[in-house]
């Protein structure tokens, strides 16, 4: 009878010794998080108040519709849909990193059937079967593995935030997109009015033109000045139609598949009375578009001790223990046992400088993803500046502007009284009526740009995303 090959105190030793490997040092650069010099405040106009709760800033906002259209763009979003697919692949693809620690083993059955000359064998036909079970195991000895296990550990991470940063500026684009149907729909009920306002005026005036105390051209004034009105509807409506379609398609709806409550003319959400924006290091961590840049970085910089690690030797283990005889009766006895064991040190000594060229190709990959960060850090304190410098702007426009719309309607009404009265010339009407309806518009259109800059300085701050969320998947990314 044969003897195992494997005895149990060296099958142990074994397993230490390679276990030990995992402990091993791996070649190429370690990751360190880059150190970025950053402003200890912002320079655009102060903000009193702390950096306030920025995941569901749209709360803020106390709008219930806005609320709604939020939680189905959050549920039925296609971009959503695909930034959680390409998760997906992106944890799959670290599991298939980690699969390279492990031993792959394989099983097979055959059966051949031969036929000898009569000269060599008494037996010229036979059969033989053959049933058994192989296995590999490349020892990771310089951490060719670790290092891939690494890098698809932070692709993983940067999916997540960028799943996150699709997140934030799927809010940002609803809240856009809601901000400017109300507003486009509130421009739209202003012309109308003043449309209705004008064709009274052009009533007056063909009523004192019909009873002689003025001539026509007063009369065709007033419907030039009407249907001037009348031709701006159409953009207005067109810029309607645009901003309620691609709320839809946000929503993952069909182009014109809105709620019924945007049908009517409702008010604009409310502007919050204060804003906090914190200070420019809360930036990197709440911008998910930066978490995605650093991660990338980390991969990247693992990814140099890959390439690294395949110029060194690399130790290939190899089994097999199977069962081979005439018949497959006989399989299975200790008589037809068969039994390997191998070992391979392999090195590559000259390849023109192909293995050298790849980890020269990867440090530059790993230095334009540090300039990208740097680039995206920059960038990011840039969007919030601007946003910070636009929402005050806005909000002093908007108060200058509700105090010309009040004045335009006030002297619009007092011209009006007086010409029907006899006592203003028509011109001074027209004149009014034209500043009354471009005070409104002005006013409206301003008051739609506030909410617009604070969505905008919303998304710059990175607001729109749960950050325990995202630390919560990287931890299960790390453990799985």
């Amino acid at each position: 009878m044969n003897r195992p090959i494997f005895k149990p105190a060296a099958f142990g030793l074994l397993v230490a010794l390679l276990g030990g490997c995992t402990q091993l040092p791996s070649v190429g650069p370690d990751y360190q998080p880059p150190s970025l010099a950053m402003p200890s405040q912002w320079t655009a106009p102060p903000v009193a108040e702390p950096a306030r709760e920025l995941a569901r800033w749209w709360r803020q906002l106390a709008d219930p519709v806005l609320d709604g259209l939020i939680d189905e763009a959050l549920a039925g979003s296609l971009d959503l849909r695909l930034a959680q697919s390409r998760l997906r692949q992106a944890r799959a693809a670290r599991a298939q990193a980690v699969s390279g620690f492990f031993p792959t083993l394989s099983a097979s059955t055959a059966g051949q059937r031969s036929k000898a000359a009569q000269a060599v064998s008494a037996v010229p036909e036979r059969t033989i079967y053959d049933a058994g079970f192989d296995a590999s195991w490349e020892i990771d000895l310089f951490g060719g593995t670790r290092r891939a296990v690494e890098a698809a550990t932070a692709d993983q991470a940067a999916m997540a935030a960028s799943l996150d940063n699709v997140r934030v500026s799927l809010v940002a684009e609803v809240a856009q997109n809601y901000v400017e149907l109300r507003s486009y729909r509130r421009r739209l009920q202003i012309a109308r009015d003043n449309l209705a306002s004008q064709s009274e005026t052009l009533q007056i005036t063909d009523w004192r033109y019909q009873a002689g105390l003025t001539d026509g051209s007063d009369v065709e004034q007033a419907r030039t000045n009407r249907e001037q009105t009348r031709a701006g509807i159409p953009d207005l409506e067109v810029g309607l139609t645009a901003a309620g379609h691609r709320l839809a398609v946000l929503l993952g709806r069909q182009p014109g598949a809105l709620p019924g409550e945007l049908a009517r003319v409702a008010p604009l959400p409310a502007v919050p009375a204060s804003l906090g924006a914190g200070i420019p290091a809360d930036v990197l961590r709440q911008r998910p578009d930066l978490i995605t840049a650093e991660r990338t970085l980390a991969a990247e910089t693992a990814r140099v001790g890959q390439k690294l690690a395949a110029r060194f030797p690399s130790l290939s283990l190899g089994g097999s223990f199977g069962w081979q005889a005439y018949s497959l009766g006989a399989l299975g006895g200790s008589d037809t046992v068969l039994r390997a064991l191998s070992g391979t040190l392999a090195a590559t000594l000259f390849d023109g400088g192909k293995l050298r060229s790849a980890v020269d190709i990867q440090s530059a990959v790993q230095e334009q993803a540090l300039i990208s960060y740097e680039a995206s850090v920059l960038s990011a304190l840039e969007e919030v500046e601007n946003g910070l410098t636009a929402y005050a702007a806005s909000r002093e426009r908007v108060a200058a502007r509700q105090a010309a719309a009040t004045a335009a309607r006030s002297a619009a009404a007092l011209s009006r009284d007086l010409y029907q009265a006899g006592l203003a010339d028509f011109q001074k009407v027209l004149e009014t009526e034209r500043t009354r309806l471009t005070a409104e518009d002005n006013l409206a259109t301003a008051e739609a740009t506030v909410l617009s800059s604070l969505i905008k300085l919303y998304k710059a701050l990175g607001g729109g995303w749960e950050a325990p969320a995202m630390a919560q998947q990287f931890e299960e990314g790390k453990q799985s």
